[in-house]
């Protein structure tokens, strides 16, 4: 399929009006999974032309994804990951998880970044970060796009080895996404250690309803960025 190639356009941008000189693109990947961490990459990339068919990570099939983080983690100039856990995200919510996350990728880069692009139209990382939102960002610009792969082939990895021990749910495939193997799999056997027990899937399955955890955060001031998917049989 077809589609445009990310550009410096918006790293440009800021580098003119801010004067930031070392600029990270943001990406998570996981926040709509069932099980399993968020996961988000900062990735520093400079002006450099990108590798050839660099975009969103969803937009890639899984061999050509996997082939081009290889090519990133090498071109990129750096680049860290950042996870929360499924606790975290039960104790936390998702939106205090992603900043988590985010913020451990950014501490993690060997130089802390004068501005940063975040994936989506929502500053879930907020002060004292410098943050320009970009809706798509993972396709239009570069740092963002090269952050979507690599915590992508990064976070699919993970889930697979932690599958090992669970065959039935097929986190291989699904990366702890809801799949017609994930929901069989709960229903017969509930939930493994790695999944989020306080969101609304639990509500459907009445044999294990009395695992879910209680969104303690929910009632906090800070909101949800994104609603939790249900079962929907």
């Amino acid at each position: 399929m077809p589609y445009e190639a990310p550009t410096h356009t918006v790293e440009r941008s800021l580098r003119a009006t801010t004067g930031a000189k070392v600029i990270a693109g943001v990406d998570e990947v996981g926040r709509g999974a069932w099980a399993g961490p968020v996961t988000v990459c900062a990735a520093v990339t400079g002006l450099r032309r990108p590798p050839e068919g660099l975009t969103d990570s969803k937009l890639l099939a899984v061999k050509r994804r996997t082939q081009l983080a290889e090519v990133l983690r090498e071109w990129v100039t750096s680049y860290a990951l950042g996870h929360a856990s499924p606790e975290e995200i039960d104790d936390l919510g998702m939106t205090a998880a992603l900043r988590l996350a985010a913020e451990r990728a950014l501490d993690a880069l060997p130089v802390r970044p004068d501005a940063v692009i975040l994936d989506g139209k929502h500053d879930y990382l907020g002060s004292p970060w410098q943050v320009r939102t970009v809706i798509k960002g993972d396709q239009s610009c570069v740092a963002v796009a090269a952050a979507s792969v690599i915590a992508k082939v990064q976070r699919d990895k993970m889930m697979a080895e932690l599958g090992i021990d669970h065959g039935d749910f097929g986190f291989a495939a699904n990366a702890g996404y809801p799949s017609p193997v994930h929901k069989a799999a709960l229903e017969e056997r509930g939930p493994t250690p790695y999944h989020r027990l306080s969101w609304a899937y639990l509500d459907a399955l009445p044999q294990w309803r009395h695992l879910k955890k209680a969104r303690s955060w929910a009632t906090g001031n800070v909101p949800e960025i994104e609603g939790q998917l249900g079962f929907d049989f």
